[in-house]
């Protein structure tokens, strides 16, 4: 089952520095390390049971913070989310997929209740419908600089295949519901980032 709380963190990464700190990024359980296809952004989620394991575990942020200091070019963007839905379940804590894509919606609070209602109708049905969706669990925010919905998606085939379930014009209809009934202005409100093992990268 997926974690109930997830710590997402970003760190910016100097792109000559990856081959360096692969030695570093080491897969459990409960942590995931994922780059960029650009090298240019270390994506870290941890997985909590809940809020008290985090906290029982957050020394632990520090000593990331020191240990990658020297492969990145600013600080680490860090938040914290909890489980909501899971229209693609998964059976470990986190997706084990090569790809992870994180998928952020800043929804008006007032407009929570019937958003949710309209995704399961919606995004959570294409979600369910479509094979290259291997994993899709929905995330809300408790502490971040960046507040909202948060998708995080996985995948382990072809990146042009799971793209294409976004990309059609069922999808950009829903997209632009969203637009205009759902999401909150600015630059922010709505982003897709996607990740990759670092064992995928090319050198």
């Amino acid at each position: 089952m997926a974690a109930s709380v997830v710590l997402i963190s970003r760190f910016p990464l100097d792109p000559r520095a990856v081959a360096d700190m692969r030695s570093e990024l080491i897969d459990s359980a409960r942590m995931r390390y994922l780059i960029d296809s650009n090298k240019l952004e270390l994506l870290q989620l941890r997985a909590y049971d809940d809020i008290m394991a985090f906290a029982e575990t957050s020394a632990d942020l520090v000593d990331d913070w020191r240990r990658f200091a020297p492969f990145t070019t600013g600080d680490v963007r860090r938040e914290l989310v909890t489980l909501v839905d899971e229209p693609k379940p998964v059976e470990a804590p986190l997706p084990g997929t090569d790809f992870i894509q994180l998928r952020h919606i800043e929804v008006p609070p007032l407009r929570m209740a019937s958003y949710h209602q309209w995704r399961e109708q919606t995004i959570f049905q294409i979600v369910r419908e479509n094979n290259p969706v291997e994993a899709f669990l929905a995330y809300h925010s408790l502490v971040s600089g960046q507040p909202g919905v948060m998708f995080i998606a996985g995948f382990s085939g072809d990146p042009a295949e799971y793209q294409a379930v976004f990309d059609s014009e069922r999808y950009r209809e829903i997209v632009r519901q969203a637009g205009d009934n759902y999401i909150v202005g600015g630059s922010d409100a709505l982003y897709t980032r996607l990740y990759l093992r670092p064992q995928l990268l090319a050198d």
